[in-house]
């Protein structure tokens, strides 16, 4: 018998000074039986620094072609492709050619620093791809502020964000690497 998907609630206070956005926003989200605390609180966190209203998450780790979220517009073309994590060359390829942007957000101890020297020269390849690093102590902070239900605050100045819930508070940094 399949796992199932652990469904979470959370509740966002988005104010974002570098881009002007300021909103509240309440999600529902699915965290695959495979997906870790980290993970899902990255993707969370990728969602809010690319929020948009037409933003919207996907099915992810069921589906191997989308990504942790996306923006589509009313012809279904893909504008913003957003991912998690440290693809391969292959899945960087095929987020570029199939959207109009892509943006990555790498985490992990010890692993994005081996990840970029192998596919920075591919990613370097493609003019519509940003990539940003997380630092392995904010996102595995970032696992204290996770729970069924979450009541989140972000607010993004200067490139750096503070996420916090009523008990905790992370500052994030992320690096652009591309």
């Amino acid at each position: 018998m399949a796992l199932k998907s652990t469904i979470l609630k959370a509740h966002l206070n988005i104010s974002d000074m570098d881009r002007h956005v300021y909103t509240d926003k309440s999600l529902t989200l699915a965290q695959h039986p495979s997906e870790n605390e980290q993970r899902l609180m990255v993707r969370l966190l990728a969602y809010i620094l690319q929020y948009t209203e037409e933003l919207s998450f996907t099915k992810g780790l069921c589906v191997d072609d989308e990504p942790a979220a996306w923006q589509k517009n009313l012809t279904d073309d893909i504008e913003l492709w957003i991912d998690v994590g440290l693809p391969d060359e292959k899945r960087l390829k095929k987020a570029a050619v199939r959207s109009q942007q892509v943006v990555l957000y790498t985490y992990g101890e010890n692993t994005q620093e081996i990840w970029w020297k192998k596919n920075q020269s591919a990613a370097n390849q493609y003019s519509n791809l940003t990539v940003y690093s997380l630092p392995y102590s904010a996102t595995s902070q970032m696992t204290e502020l996770f729970a069924r239900s979450m009541d989140l605050t972000a607010t993004i100045q200067d490139g750096e964000i503070w996420l916090s819930d009523s008990s905790h508070s992370v500052q994030i940094v992320p690096q652009q690497l591309k």
